[in-house]
């Protein structure tokens, strides 16, 4: 797998993007038609209609990144509701599907750390790009998520990360679109304006974003249109899955996650413990260990297809990423990584 560097204002940004991965911008619209009719009932057309929602939220919160969903479009050679309703997927099938996902934030001998493997349907897998973004007049950025879709799991040269973690729920008001609040969040200048993204601009549907930085901050947001669920590391951590914990958040949105989230929450939460005690020494290596681990498989951090599971509920770790923030290094394997041997590395140069 290889990084694609984009450069130029937010629609030259756009086109690249689109012109470069049409075919797979292609492959994505048709998993997410067959995904939005085996969740929700509906098809791409009514999928379209339900995005529109949406469009005055990011009007508000960030219209700039408009240009550049445009900019998709025109390369793909696709409509620019198609775009819009790609980067709102989570919202169109927030009722259903929850995905699976292992993130966690870890600060040892003065590096902050960011991992996770993202854990989703396996039609997605080979539509699954690395960008490295330098728009004009904003921070330069790498993103590891899906093709057409303006930002997933990345970092920033202000040494500023984000991970994700779906949270399957019914609520859905006003604020930006996850993936919109995402890019948002990669596009901040510092740790507390990321904060604001969740604090101020809103988010319009739960899901839960860790953010960490360069300086050794780190915080679970478990964001939802009303103040998010803050969770502060203990022992120089921070872990999630797919499930709500602070009291602040479980207080106003219910959610209904898949049998494993608590499981791998446990198992990475002690894995952290034994693992990477307070004074341990930790590199990649280590990290990519742990979302490796299949302890009490089919209900494991390193998720593999589980026949037993309903086909739509199949979910499969379809990438694994480690960012040391210091560095400005992500190291991403695409596929499973107990199974994935090679890495790319991506660096940025600090801002």
């Amino acid at each position: 797998m290889q990084c694609s560097v984009l450069s130029g204002e937010r629609g030259d940004i756009g086109r690249a993007h689109g012109h470069q991965y049409a075919a797979l911008i292609t492959r994505s619209l048709e998993v997410y038609d067959r995904l939005f009719q085996d969740f929700v009932g509906i098809g791409w057309a009514e999928a379209r209609t339900a995005a529109e929602r949406f469009l005055p939220m990011i009007e508000r919160g960030f219209p700039a990144i408009l240009e550049e969903m445009d900019g998709i479009a025109r390369g793909a050679e696709l409509d620019f509701a198609d775009i819009l309703t790609l980067n709102c997927r989570s919202e169109i099938s927030l009722t259903q599907a929850s995905g699976g996902c292992t993130a966690f934030s870890v600060n040892r001998d003065g590096t902050q750390w960011l991992a996770q493997n993202w854990d989703w349907r396996s039609d997605q897998l080979h539509n699954v790009v690395a960008l490295e973004l330098h728009p004009r007049h904003a921070p330069a950025l790498v993103s590891v998520g899906e093709a057409g879709m303006v930002a997933k799991i990345g970092m920033n040269d202000r040494g500023l990360g984000v991970c994700l973690n779906a949270i399957r729920s019914r609520t859905c008001g006003e604020g930006l679109p996850i993936h919109v609040a995402l890019r948002k969040i990669l596009e901040a200048e510092d740790f507390d304006q990321a904060l604001r993204v969740a604090t101020h601009d809103r988010v319009c549907a739960p899901a839960h974003f860790l953010v960490a930085a360069a300086d050794g901050r780190a915080t679970g947001l478990e964001v939802h249109p009303g103040l998010p669920g803050l969770l502060e590391p203990r022992g120089g951590s921070v872990a999630h899955t797919n499930h709500l914990v602070a009291e602040t958040a479980t207080c106003q949105v219910e959610d209904f996650p898949r049998a494993d989230s608590r499981p791998r929450l446990s198992r990475i939460d002690r894995l952290l413990r034994d693992r990477l005690p307070l004074g341990a020494t930790v590199d990649a290596e280590t990290l990519f260990a742990m979302l490796a681990d299949h302890d009490g498989a089919p209900l494991s951090i390193c998720r593999h297809f589980n026949p037993d599971q309903p086909a739509d509920e199949r979910m499969e770790t379809l990438f694994a990423v480690v960012m040391d923030l210091n560095a400005r290094r992500l190291t991403l394997r695409h596929g499973k990584p107990c199974e994935s041997e090679d890495s790319l590395a991506l660096r940025l140069a600090p801002a």
